[in-house]
């Protein structure tokens, strides 16, 4: 095998794996948005045949034979060539782990507790969900046996989804968050009540959907590129390359603020994926290189630059042609609204103050579950009881606790801590954006060119060329520190409350 030989190899062999994931984002979709609610077993029946024909072709010996000779020749490979080596190997090494026929038998099982997610929570109804909830915390711990039997488990599953991520490192940081965040929260509550009135009421959905089309053309996605649906919990999914990307929404006709920033957020995963560099296409280095970044681009658009003054006087009129009865109240009376700070149920609802204690019940509850302290079984007494604690909220039902949030039905056990950290990177991505951009004068012109292009050169364009760590320093130039995150809002908290 010549080294042109190889590279042509690992060329083609991405693209084809590719086109799997192209077909398999499509079949996912289609089933958590259009398709009719019977449907979900010939999903689960195609899912299986593609899942194992995706683990033949990225475990055949010749692959790993060209993988191999390619890493023996490192040095004449490119840093982008090197890279997808290194990816490539490490998930086949970790794939090759797993028997073929667990691996496929789990891909049918996520199929099938999806519907049964969206149907357990429509009913409020935890014991059916159950069952395949145990299965899939099983599975996890399993795999994360068969592949890293020197880690514990939830240490592996939180590496996978943030490189070098641990539970040591989240009680740290955790810890940091907790000590700061509680008296903001008392101080927040004790004040004098934001009115939010302007947010409720009745408003259309095709109204909304008018002001999606707005709000996704503002912040600067190519519709050409990225379309929208509805669904139960909204996402984002890239369809095989950063070229045709797909975010979702729930519509709310009682309060239209929870639909617009939900079309925000994932419209900073979106243009954090369709801002990879064209020639990272059909690899493995096209897209978000971790789900802590990822996040710190959906929450740093959401909360960041959408809840922000600037950009709620911009947003403002818009939303008064959209819902005339809008037009008695001010933009100051919007920004305070949509600042509020006040403990809730639902995590996607949520004030970015609160916000992070709804992480924490997470972490806390994966943690106990996946170290076998804590029955799958206990989890809505659990989850009520830390609610209480954490939030001081009382929950009425499974479907506003511990149904509410898809992850654990699509198997992503460990991702839940990249919210809250993200949310952490976005603060101190906008202290060293402002070096350079007038972050607050973009935003009053509706102008999210500037700030684009600066996500777009520093974080964007580099998809999974650099682990996380190494992308964090290169664009903070110094450690990660959720000190600017805490400053950022308790400097927010003293704005809208006077405290």
């Amino acid at each position: 095998m010549t080294l042109d030989q190889a590279r042509a190899e690992l060329k083609s062999r991405q693209a084809r794996m590719s086109a799997y994931a192209h077909a398999t984002a499509l079949i996912y979709y289609d089933g958590v948005t259009a398709a009719p609610k019977g449907t979900a077993e010939n999903r689960a029946q195609t899912l299986a045949v593609l899942s194992e024909e995706s683990y033949r072709l990225s475990t055949d010996e010749k692959f790993i034979e060209t993988l191999e000779f390619l890493d023996e020749n490192s040095s004449e490979l490119s840093e982008a060539e090197r890279r997808q080596v290194y990816l490539l190997l490490k998930d086949i090494r970790a794939m090759r782990k797993i028997p073929m026929e667990e691996f496929v038998a789990y891909q049918r099982l996520l199929a099938e507790a999806d519907a049964v997610w969206h149907e357990a929570k429509e009913k409020s109804d935890f014991p059916l969900f159950e069952p395949l909830l145990r299965q899939i915390f099983d599975t996890n711990v399993r795999f994360a046996g068969y592949i890293a039997p020197e880690k514990k488990p939830y240490d592996y599953w939180l590496g996978e989804y943030e490189d070098g991520l641990t539970m040591e490192k989240c009680d740290g940081f955790f810890a940091a968050v907790r000590a700061r965040l509680v008296p903001l929260i008392e101080k927040a509550s004790a004040a004098k009540p934001v009115d939010e009135s302007v947010i409720n009421g009745c408003f259309p959905t095709a109204k909304q959907e008018e002001l999606s089309t707005w709000l996704m053309k503002t912040i600067g996605l190519d519709l050409d590129h990225v379309g929208i649906t509805t669904t139960e919990h909204p996402f984002t999914t890239s369809f095989g390359s950063h070229f045709d990307e797909r975010i979702t929404t729930h519509y709310h006709e009682e309060d239209f603020s929870m639909s617009m920033f939900s079309v925000i957020h994932e419209g900073g995963h979106a243009l954090y994926d369709t801002g990879s560099a064209d020639e990272l296409a059909y690899t493995v280095l096209d897209g978000g290189v971790s789900m802590g970044v990822h996040e710190s681009q959906s929450r740093f658009y959401e909360n960041i630059l959408g809840r922000s003054r600037g950009f709620c006087e911009l947003a403002f009129p818009k939303l008064v042609e959209l819902f005339p009865q809008l037009s008695k109240y001010t933009a100051e009376d919007f920004y305070r609204a949509v600042n509020r700070v006040r403990p809730s149920l639902i995590r996607t609802e949520a004030d970015e103050v609160t916000y992070c204690l709804h992480v924490m019940i997470r972490y806390e509850i994966e943690k106990r579950v996946m170290a076998g302290e804590l029955a799958v079984h206990d989890l809505p007494g659990e989850w009520n009881r830390l609610y209480k604690e954490y939030l001081g909220v009382d929950v009425p039902d499974d479907r506003q606790g511990v149904l509410q949030d898809s992850h654990w039905s699509g198997g992503m056990i460990g991702y839940f801590p990249s919210y809250a950290l993200g949310s952490a990177y976005g603060a101190q991505f906008l202290a060293k954006m402002r070096e350079s951009v007038d972050v607050d004068g973009c935003l009053r012109r509706g102008d999210f060119a500037p700030i684009n292009a600066w996500n777009r050169e520093n974080i964007w364009r580099h998809g999974c060329l650099y682990a996380p760590d190494k992308l964090l320093e290169r664009v903070f130039g110094a450690p990660f520190d959720p000190k600017y995150y805490l400053d950022y809002l308790e400097s927010k908290v003293k704005d809208v409350y006077g405290v």
